[in-house]
């Protein structure tokens, strides 16, 4: 079973806001889920429930050069392409492991996220450069229809073997801050903030459900308004 740990805190994050960290409803919740992991044996291999506060930590963000060697750290062209895709679309670990080949418009350069975790569709832009990749990806190892194929025949890459490229690359590309996928998105739209990128463009462009949770990254960055679009093109300009 892959669970992703930053999805699990992200969920409780936003239940705390809602509801109250003290609030009987939050901590059955919690409860539930630490009974949940105990009951199926995953507390020590996937994750430990976090203690949630009412604050919540500022993300790690990676720099443009940490970004570069990260994206060519991998020997394989298909985890090249992953991490890349993931960063220039600011996309979740169960969304790109989800993507099929109908999802990549080419022709109006954006991604189809299908029915993400607030169960509805979005589109996010396609990057140039993702787009280059994309086609070399899928003229070598011609993916019938999820993007990424896993191990067993039609079905999808797990979140595991995700995370797990992941930090061989991280350690390749001799990255000493502590980031897991989910930094890729958070880089995104950090970055996204820094180029101007208005606060609500971003919430629509990750998929939040409310304002509250886009607004962390005022932490890390200014706020101007311009035209969106992915700030994977601007690292190679």
């Amino acid at each position: 079973m892959d669970l992703d740990p930053d999805e699990v805190n992200e969920f409780l994050f936003m239940m705390a806001k809602e509801k109250g960290a003290n609030s009987t409803y939050f901590k059955h919740s919690v409860y539930g889920l630490r009974f949940f992991f105990r009951l199926y044996d995953l507390e020590d291999r996937i994750l430990k429930m976090p203690r949630i506060s009412n604050d919540r930590k500022v993300p790690i963000v990676l720099s443009g050069d940490e970004l570069k060697r990260l994206f060519f750290s991998p020997q394989r062209l298909k985890q090249r392409v992953l991490f890349s895709l993931i960063y220039s679309a600011g996309l979740r670990v169960g969304e790109v492991c989800n993507l099929k080949i109908s999802d990549i418009d080419s022709d109006r350069m954006q991604v189809r996220i299908v029915k993400s975790k607030g169960k509805m569709d979005r589109y996010v832009p396609l990057s140039n450069y993702v787009l280059i990749g994309l086609r070399k990806y899928l003229q070598s190892s011609r993916p019938k229809d999820y993007l990424f194929n896993g191990r067993v025949k039609g079905e999808p890459l797990g979140r595991g073997a995700v995370q797990q490229a992941f930090r061989l690359a991280v350690q390749k590309a001799k990255i000493q801050k502590e980031v897991s996928v989910h930094s890729l998105r958070h880089s995104y739209a950090t970055h996204l903030l820094e180029q101007g990128v208005d606060i609500v463009t971003i919430k629509e462009l990750l998929g939040h459900a409310t304002i509250q949770t886009t607004m962390l990254y005022l932490h890390v960055a200014r706020v101007n308004r311009v035209n969106a679009h992915s700030p994977l093109d601007r690292l190679y300009s």
